[in-house]
């Protein structure tokens, strides 16, 4: 397990067994875990993981930048943080995944403390971690109870493919404290079908997310690049904020982060990972919009469910598409697109929320390519030389490099969805005239994801400071 190779520091070793948590969460599904699972659901488990660690750590250190908790347990004297950041892991994990309880257990006989003052941090370690759950107790679910949708076109409506698939989280986004962001944040709504954008990225979605693993309109390395990012909760791999942090992980290892700079770190990308859960599930079901496999093949007004009596089919409309689907890896089955509506796209906001964190931690601002990835280089775990498609074949180990740096992966995480034939490119973020990537447009996850970071970053991680629910 890829913990055992982090014992030294108890940050990225907990880090590692929350990740597995998630994995296994969505390998072996326990309905007692059904909160945590979805990319919703975990990235609220990894920010209450990951705030417990950074409080544990800084009640009993201080920093200028103080705690996320209004007011932590004081420690003892003598507290030992070591184990206050390790108990403190545990306490949260075992609440959020009670089914691994006694994995849990003996990830903590394994963690290492000993010495003086492993008692007294191991006491003040629980008292934070259940001061954090406590401060997060009343947060809406993730089920579609009593949600009563609009699917008048071009609303969203489940995959025809998957019709049972029923709605995630629609009550979550709108009814959620956000855990420290200043601001609800949302975004302009997206082009409609009389727009000329919304034909040309039809158009452009259409030819390059088909079903087919070899259309003529998409290329192989954009094939690849759609699976490389994928991790739609997938058997064994879990989702997109659990290879967020595995990206982490690998700059925080060869940036040499010492235990402090990692709590704090992995709490700032996890909370904002969190917060864009939040706002961006608002944003999905307020905009309601339907994704490609819908608006693809009911584009002319004689299809779908309010369809008028027509004669001839528009040229860009398909009744019988079909997107190359968010990838079922690990098991045989169809490809699926994600039970929400389009916009913004989660992969997006989620990946602007993280690796704009990680840059602005490492003091960087503006727009454009950075030198972090530098030197470094990446493997997906949908691409690792293990992982089987949804055919039951191996698909190939692939090591992946980003001289644009996390401005380019970024940009590539987002429109990876598009190849997949499950999000709309604006759903990503707009472009300017050359086609390039335009975040002073407020329209897309990226752009949303982006906003939530620079305001953690600038407000402080401070719980008294975060925006409230939009709805009751």
């Amino acid at each position: 397990m890829i913990w055992e190779t982090a014992k030294v520091d108890q940050v990225l070793y907990w880090n590692a067994v929350a990740l597995e948590s998630d994995r296994m969460a969505h390998t072996e599904i326990k309905p007692v875990e059904r909160g945590s699972r979805g990319p919703v659901g975990s990235s609220r488990a990894l920010a209450l993981v990951h705030l417990a660690m950074h409080d544990a750590i800084f009640s009993i250190f201080g920093a200028p930048h103080g705690t996320w908790l209004t007011a932590p347990p004081v420690a003892a004297n003598g507290a030992a943080p070591d184990a206050a950041i390790a108990v403190a892991a545990h306490t949260t994990l075992s609440a959020l995944y009670p089914a691994q309880t006694a994995r849990l257990d003996k990830a903590l006989r394994e963690a290492g403390l000993r010495g003086p003052g492993t008692g007294r941090g191991s006491t003040h370690g629980q008292a934070v971690g259940r001061a954090v759950l406590k401060a997060r107790a009343g947060d809406p679910g993730l089920s579609d109870t009593d949600y009563h949708p609009d699917t008048s076109p071009p609303n969203h409506r489940p995959d025809p493919a998957n019709p049972k698939q029923g709605y995630y989280a629609p009550h979550y986004g709108a009814r959620s404290r956000c855990f420290a962001v200043t601001s609800r944040y949302t975004l302009d709504p997206p082009p409609k079908d009389n727009d000329p954008r919304y034909l040309a990225v039809l158009r452009e979605v259409r030819a390059k997310g088909g079903a087919s693993a070899a259309i003529p309109g998409r290329t192989p390395d954009e094939t690849l690049r759609a699976l490389f990012w994928a991790y739609d909760g997938a058997k064994q791999l879990g989702t997109p904020p659990r290879f967020y942090n595995l990206i982490t992980r690998e700059i925080a290892i060869a940036r040499g982060n010492d235990i402090e700079q990692n709590a704090r770190l992995f709490a700032l990308v996890n909370t904002a990972l969190a917060d864009a859960g939040i706002l961006c599930w608002d944003d999905k079901y307020r905009h309601n919009l339907w994704r490609p496999i819908l608006g693809i093949r009911e584009f002319d007004p004689t299809l779908g469910p309010e369809a008028m009596p027509g004669n001839g089919l528009d040229g860009d409309c398909d009744p019988g598409w079909l997107p190359h689907g968010a990838p079922r890896s690990n098991e045989i089955a169809v490809n699926l697109t994600p039970p929400s509506p389009s916009y913004p796209s989660g992969h997006a906001t989620f990946g602007g929320a993280a690796f704009q964190s990680i840059r602005r931690y490492y003091d960087i601002s503006a727009d454009g390519p950075d030198i972090l990835t530098d030197g470094l280089g990446f493997v997906s775990e949908e691409l690792n030389g293990l992982t089987t498609d949804n055919r039951g074949v191996v698909r190939p180990r692939h090591v992946r490099r980003f001289p644009g740096g996390l401005w380019q992966m970024m940009e590539e995480n987002a429109l990876s969805r598009v190849f997949l034939g499950v999000n709309w490119p604006f759903d990503a973020f707009a472009t300017d005239l050359a086609g390039h990537m335009d975040l002073s447009q407020n329209v897309g996850g990226v752009r949303l994801g982006r906003d939530i970071a620079d305001d953690l970053w600038a407000s402080g991680l401070r719980q008294d400071q975060a925006a409230g629910p939009r709805l009751p």
